[in-house]
Formats: C-alpha cells, sequence, structure tokens
C-alpha cells in the first residue's frame, strides 16, 4: 500500500467513519453546536428538555427523547457526568444520531431513546470532572443525613496535596502496598464527605446533576416500562483503548442478570473484583437501581487512557485551591480524559457503538 503511515490511517478513517458529519468536539460549546445539528437531522419525534445550570450562565444539560415517549423500551445514554468526560460522551451521542439520520441504523418499534448531554456542564467547559463548587457528581447520590465513611482516605490525601512527581509516585506505591491495592483505590476514589478541597468529594447537597437525574426519573416511568438500558459514558479509567462495561448492581439481582445477558462477557462487576473500578458511594447508578426495579439495568461504558496511576497524577489539576477558588482546567487533565490520538478516538467509537447496539437489541421487545 502507497503513501505512508498517514494516508493508511486517513484510509482507515474513510473506511470506519463515513462522512456522516463532525462529531469529534474540541470545547463544550462545539460539543453543544454538533450535538444540535445532528438532532435537527433526525426524522424520528423528538422531546426537548434543556436543564440551565445555574453555576455559570450559558451552561446547560441537554436532553432529547426520541421515538414514542411511551414506547416500553427505552435506552438511555448518559454524558458528561464527570465533566470534562463529556466530550466522549457528546461523540457517541452525535455518532447514533448520525446513524439514525442517514439511515445505518433503525430506532426498533416498541423502543424509544434517551439522551443526556453534559450532566455537569461547568466541568465539561473548564475542563474538570468536579463542578464549581468541588463537588463530584458521581458520588453525590447519598443520604447526606447519614453520609458514608472513608476512613483510609485521609492518609492518602496527605499524599495527593503533594505536587505530581517521583517522590509522590513512590509514597502512592509504598501505600498501594501496605494497604492492598483494591483498599488503596476505595481509600483515593471511593468517594469522600469531608474534605470539599479534596478529589472525589461527594458534596453535602444535591448537585445540579443530580437533580436533572431526579427531573426525568420522576416523569419517564422506568419501572413501568418493559425493559430499559441506561449507558453511563466516562473516560480516563483502565488500560489504553481498553473499553469496559462496568455494572454496579448487586451480582444476585436482576439488573446484574440483564446486563450480564445484555453485554456478555466484557462485563466487569467491582462487587466481584473482575474490574478496573473499585467499589463506590454516591454512583448515578444507584438512583436508576432504585428507579428501574425489575425492568432493567444501569451500565458504566468506561474508556481507558493512560491508567490509574495517570489519572491519580493529573488530580491535582483537579482539585480547588486550598482558598476554595477552582483552579483552571489544565490541559493535562483534558488530554488524560480526552486524548487527540485518532487511533484512541476510533476504537472509542467503534466499540460505543457495539454497546449501544446492544443494549437496543437488549430493550427490543
Amino acid at each position: 500500500m502507497m503513501g505512508g503511515p498517514e494516508a493508511v490511517d486517513t484510509a482507515v478513517r474513510s473506511h470506519l467513519f463515513p462522512p456522516l458529519g463532525p462529531i469529534f468536539p474540541r470545547t463544550y460549546e462545539e460539543g453543544r453546536a454538533l450535538w444540535e445539528a445532528a438532532l435537527a437531522r433526525v426524522e424520528l419525534p423528538v422531546a426537548r428538555r434543556d436543564f440551565p445550570c445555574p453555576e455559570e450562565p450559558g451552561l446547560a444539560t441537554a436532553t432529547a427523547l426520541l421515538g414514542d415517549p411511551t414506547a416500553p423500551g427505552l435506552l438511555a445514554v448518559l454524558g458528561g457526568t464527570h465533566g470534562v468526560e463529556g466530550f466522549a460522551g457528546t461523540t457517541l451521542q452525535c455518532d447514533l444520531l448520525w446513524r439514525l439520520a442517514c439511515g445505518q441504523l433503525r430506532l426498533p418499534e416498541g423502543v424509544a431513546v434517551l439522551l443526556v448531554d453534559a450532566l455537569n456542564p461547568w466541568g465539561y467547559r473548564h475542563f474538570h470532572r468536579h463542578d464549581r463548587q468541588g463537588v463530584d457528581l458521581n458520588r453525590n447520590f447519598i443520604d447526606f443525613a447519614n453520609p458514608p465513611d472513608n476512613p483510609d482516605y485521609p492518609a492518602i490525601r496527605a499524599l495527593l496535596a503533594c505536587p505530581p512527581g517521583p517522590e509522590r509516585r513512590a509514597a502512592l506505591a509504598e501505600a498501594a502496598e501496605r494497604l492492598g491495592r483494591q483498599r488503596f483505590e476505595i481509600a483515593a476514589t471511593g468517594g469522600q464527605y469531608q474534605d470539599p478541597r479534596g478529589p472525589f468529594y461527594g458534596g453535602r447537597a444535591p448537585a445540579h446533576g443530580r437533580r436533572v437525574v431526579e427531573a426525568l426519573l420522576a416523569e419517564l416511568a422506568l419501572g413501568a416500562r418493559r425493559a430499559v438500558a441506561v449507558v453511563d459514558v466516562h473516560t480516563g479509567l483502565g488500560p489504553w483503548c481498553h473499553a469496559e462495561v462496568v455494572c454496579d448492581h448487586p451480582p444476585e439481582s436482576r439488573g446484574f442478570a440483564l446486563a450480564a445477558r445484555w453485554f456478555g462477557p466484557a462485563l466487569g462487576a467491582p462487587a466481584l473484583g473482575n474490574s478496573s473500578s473499585v467499589p463506590k458511594w454516591g454512583l448515578i447508578d444507584y438512583a436508576f437501581h432504585a428507579a428501574l426495579g425489575e425492568s432493567g439495568c444501569f451500565v458504566t461504558l468506561e474508556f481507558g487512557t493512560y491508567g490509574t496511576e495517570a489519572l491519580l497524577e493529573v488530580l491535582w489539576d483537579d482539585l480547588p485551591d486550598p482558598e476554595g477558588a477552582p483552579r483552571p482546567g489544565s490541559e493535562a487533565l483534558r488530554r488524560h480524559f480526552w486524548p487527540e490520538d485518532p487511533v484512541w478516538r476510533e476504537a472509542m467509537v467503534l466499540r460505543g457503538r457495539q454497546v449501544l447496539d446492544q443494549a437496543l437489541a437488549g430493550v427490543t421487545p
């Protein structure tokens, strides 16, 4: 084959991605414009609702329900739960919309699709995982009168407070060896509720994204539908180009059984120790678990980038400063959660298509 690596790469991308329309945003504003343009091309009934974000003028969580709103089957695709990870969520939603618009994909009879873009729009816009108050939305779904306790967190926080570098890496590695890998990762990433200036802080009140989710759940009557699949798109955890379907339903539950049936052996379960993720507090999953009843499942589609150690390195750039003001989001943080490498992005879209198509098949009557 002539033309060198660049020509080969161009040919591969041309083969994998027919000219359906642009799907890779570089900013929150561009992501919203791409999403709106793709949505406008879909010839299906669409019910739109935006939820303005009080953290900054002009920011909103956008939602669109495609198809019959009373359909017995429903696929929900969520993006931007962790702000800066919203680039991937927008991309997969745009790709789904373009496939529907050009006829590559048809919405099955009796199935509707709900798209929720930018659950944490402030973090998306400013390249942070948390919101303006330093709250991690995916640790925010708790009873605030009785917050969970993370007893190992203070020791890990003292290490994370040091600037990134060889000494901190060595200290974190020693802590992981001393505690054991799972206990260390739960301490560092499982969620904490006492340190507003620290990572994975779950907050003391419902965040914007939680209020959006609760409003949607009040309207959707998920438990009354025949079958529901919810896919929450995340990036940054796990090996490069690896995509894991993570299920936090209890292993003995109906939701776990459905996830295993629909997504197959690729399913990872933190409760069983076979996932790149560990058990966590306050996940958005838990709100959906309660609403779904026996009708469906919630999974996280996690696209790995540079691994857990690299994730802990860039967390320094995601912490509010000691006075509580948010730090400017860094390019290192954006690159960790939204790599520019074309092979990574192609792999993400292809695997995303597979998982969303599996979910659609699962909820089809």
